[in-house]
């Protein structure tokens, strides 16, 4: 933040840009470690643009400063309370990652079988579901909306 309190400085904002990018492009890759440092990349520009939220100046300490000076606390706050959940993901996907080394020998994400399935209709131009029973898209009950359910009628209503 600048002396002058006129919000953040270029610097700042292009690390959270580079932190946002790299994660990005980390987290559309194959590999589970890849994954992971998008994830970890990912959380720490998060926490920069939070910061970069809040404003800047002394300790938020009553008593130690006049008020107008001080910094905003919420940002920190929220900055520790995302610390802690990106630790606890961080956590979690490198279980993910060593049990699937373990098992495999590799962190690779497999392709699904479905996923396969599809790209080799959009090839050959085929419509994903058939209609097995034949009676057209008007004809089969599951693919019409159903009429409103009637109201009872009350006493003094009529028709």
């Amino acid at each position: 933040m600048t002396a002058s309190d006129a919000g953040p400085t270029l610097v700042l904002v292009l690390a959270v840009a580079v932190l946002f990018g790299c994660g990005v492009i980390l987290l559309l890759e194959r590999s589970l470690t890849r994954i992971l440092l998008g994830v970890i990349l990912l959380g720490n520009g998060v926490n920069l643009l939070i910061l970069l939220g809040g404003r800047s100046g002394g300790a938020p300490i009553v008593g130690t400063g006049p008020v107008d000076r001080m910094s905003d606390p919420l940002p920190q706050a929220m900055v520790l309370t995302s610390i802690v959940i990106t630790f606890g993901f961080t956590a979690f996907l490198l279980a993910v990652a060593y049990r699937s080394w373990y098992l495999s020998g590799d962190d690779e994400v497999p392709d699904d079988l479905e996923d396969r399935q599809i790209i080799r209709r959009a090839g050959r131009n085929e419509v994903g579901a058939v209609d097995h029973g034949g009676e057209g898209p008007n004809g089969d009950p599951e693919q019409v909306d159903p009429e409103p359910a009637r109201r009872r009628l009350r006493r003094g209503d009529e028709a």
